[in-house]
């Protein structure tokens, strides 16, 4: 009993670190406008309170299991399906560790220029080289196993949690302190100005909203660290999802006090926090100040999401693979422990989205809003594990013990995780949609389409063939 010390609050608060950041509040404004206040209410009720307490009951039941996801599945259906578990896991970062080599470079030439010239001015190719090039050296250093880059991203993510609260303080009280501010979106003061128009082309954003709420299954953990599971995890959960309201609606209703919601720039979601943050130190006489300070710590922060996100998810999927399923070669390591094939199929696959773009998308704006919404399509994908294997639980309940229950009943307690299912389903295929204007640019919206439709398929396709791989070589052992 001594260990566990961890109080709802606390829990909470690691949880918010883990889900939470600036760029979420950013990119759902730049895809909905001011609307997006109520977006984040229904999400949240709706969707992101029953996660956060599905996890707590998956990780009180398998509170012995390292495997996180794949190993909640295993548990509950077999081992192949386990192994497309840990597959999704890791294939679902590819996409995401295409983009931060982008976001580096965005990050450090607002710090260095005060601007967002530095990629704006460069041309979709030479983004693409910079790009590439740049995650080719930290693909290098993360094979020489550097933990300084996680020390730093450990810095670098309290710092952007706390520009992030700084953000929205400021912000909020920015017309309450100075009466030459004007809000930029007309009738804030009008409930209809919060009111969504629930057609297709808003359905094609949930994906966004999902994709920012998503990550909750980190802090499975945690739940059995906790004084009293059953009585303090739901309390800590719902403090979050507070947190995560809170940061969500002042967040977004500061984005309305800058940005026109009826004029969003196109370059919003590349450059809307900068903008802001130089706004901001505009209002109140300190210039570019908070504007660098925040580009420098998300510049590192990237880094390291970067460093980590090439290491720990392989790590997930090959550490402890199963030989029925992943082949030999994979699971080769070098004198130092590197996984090193596993390196270079991570380099190849992720070069690949990197240098994509150069066949369809003529600048960087696009650029980076394509590759935001292909990873709210992809990312999703493995919080459909989650919910099979809440739903798996329920089915099987009398095998399974747990200090912690989201819902004793098991058979609503199954219909609450089909419904998470099905919804994280539904937001994924309507995200496939293109965000860019049919008429303005038939070429752009066909290559998105085409490449949102086939980059999910194409990753998902490639954990089949290693299965296969894996009997070939246990015939030829056999053989031999």
């Amino acid at each position: 009993m001594e260990q566990k010390q961890l109080r709802w609050f606390t829990v909470g608060l690691i949880a918010f670190n883990m889900v939470w950041g600036l760029g979420n509040v950013v990119n759902n404004y730049a895809q909905q406008g001011i609307s997006v206040v109520t977006s984040w209410i229904l999400i949240l009720v709706l969707y992101f309170i029953p996660y956060a307490l599905i996890v707590g009951q998956l990780g009180s039941t398998f509170k012995d299991s390292s495997g996180g996801v794949s190993s909640w599945v295993q548990n509950t259906s077999t081992k192949r399906l386990a192994y497309y578990a840990a597959w999704t896991y890791w294939v679902v970062h590819i996409p995401y560790l295409a983009q931060k080599p982008q976001l580096v470079l965005i990050a450090f030439g607002w710090a260095i220029q005060g601007n967002g010239d530095i990629v704006n001015n460069f041309s979709v190719v030479g983004i693409t080289l910079i790009s590439l090039a740049i995650f080719l050296i930290f693909l290098l250093l993360s094979t020489k196993g550097l933990m300084t880059l996680k020390v730093i991203g450990g810095m670098a993510g309290t710092a952007i949690f706390v520009m992030s609260m700084l953000f929205i303080l400021l912000a909020v009280g920015a017309p309450m302190m100075n009466s030459t501010v004007e809000f930029a979106t007309p009738h804030m003061d009008k409930i209809s100005t919060y009111i969504p128009k629930f057609d297709f082309s808003y359905f094609t954003t949930v994906s966004m909203l999902v994709f920012a709420v998503g990550g909750a299954e980190k802090i499975s953990p945690y739940v059995n660290s906790m004084r009293n599971p059953a009585k303090e995890f739901p309390k800590g959960m719902i403090f979050l999802a507070a947190m995560v309201g809170v940061s969500a609606v002042l967040g977004s209703f500061a984005m309305g006090m800058l940005f026109a919601s009826n004029n969003i720039p196109e370059d919003l979601m590349a450059n809307g926090a900068y903008t802001a943050f130089q706004l901001l130190g505009e209002y109140y006489g300190v210039g570019n100040l908070l504007m660098i300070i925040y580009a420098i710590t998300n510049g590192i922060g990237q880094i390291s999401a970067l460093a980590f996100s090439i290491d720990a998810p392989l790590q997930i999927l090959l550490a402890d693979a199963d030989p029925d399923y992943v082949p030999a070669a994979l699971r080769k390591r070098s004198k130092k422990g590197t996984l090193i094939n596993g390196y270079l199929l991570t380099g190849v696959l992720v070069s690949i989205i990197i240098v994509l773009p150069m066949f369809g998308i003529d600048n960087i704006k696009e650029l980076v809003k394509w590759l935001t919404n292909l990873n709210s399509v992809v990312m999703p994908m493995r919080y459909l594990w989650v919910f099979f294997a809440y739903m798996m639980l329920n089915k099987a309940y009398k095998n399974y013990t747990s200090e912690y229950k989201f819902i004793k009943n098991p058979k609503i307690a199954f219909a609450f995780g089909l419904w998470c299912f099905l919804f994280t389903a539904f937001a994924c295929i309507l995200g496939m949609v293109p965000k860019v204007d049919f008429a303005a640019d038939p070429k752009a919206w066909f290559f998105q389409l085409a490449s949102n439709i086939i980059t999910p398929v194409v990753l998902i396709l490639l954990g089949m063939i290693l299965p296969a791989l894996a009997r070939r070589d246990k015939k030829k052992a056999q053989i031999n």
